[in-house]
């Protein structure tokens, strides 16, 4: 089970806060079926300020290395996770113009008294992380039927004089 770490977001941005730490790959519930291996641990460190525009914002920065399932081999891919994410709280989303909403630069959640920061997290690495990732050149899996190559249309000439 995933350890907890709860934040109420306004009041930490606010009084500009920091927390930083480390945690093991295996607590992450979310993201372990996405992997194939659950060893190591990510560093985080989320910091909290005000924007320009007056809005409460979490800086969110996290450091790993995730072993990922190759979509064509299906062996582990070493993954490295750099992710550098600007979190911007509103009081209402319909406040927000649509300007800000098609800038990419930053992301927006409603403020929360009680954010439970590693499932932030969780939610950002699985945003980060590819959906089908592969290797940059492997051969796909060995299936045993040979080495010769059968046409797909092969099974139409039974079909040839037949009509």
């Amino acid at each position: 089970m995933s350890q907890r770490i709860v934040i109420n977001s306004l009041a930490f941005a606010r009084e500009e806060r920091s927390l930083q730490g480390e945690l093991p790959v295996a607590s992450l519930a979310r993201v372990l079926d996405k992997l194939v291996d659950s060893a190591g641990s990510l560093s985080y460190r989320v910091v909290g300020r005000i924007s320009p525009r007056n809005r409460p914002q979490l800086l969110l920065q996290l450091d790993g290395l995730l072993s990922v399932c190759c979509q064509r081999c299906l062996e582990g891919i070493d993954y490295p996770l750099a992710v550098r994410s600007v979190l911007e709280f509103v009081d209402d989303e319909e406040d927000l113009t649509q300007e800000e909403i098609e800038d990419d630069s930053k992301d927006f959640l409603p403020v929360q008294s009680e954010l439970d920061v590693v499932a932030l997290i969780e939610d950002e690495i699985i945003l980060y992380l590819p959906s089908a990732p592969r290797h940059e050149s492997c051969a796909l899996p060995d299936t045993g039927q040979g080495t010769g190559k059968i046409s797909p249309f092969s099974v139409l000439n039974g079909f040839r004089g037949k009509a």
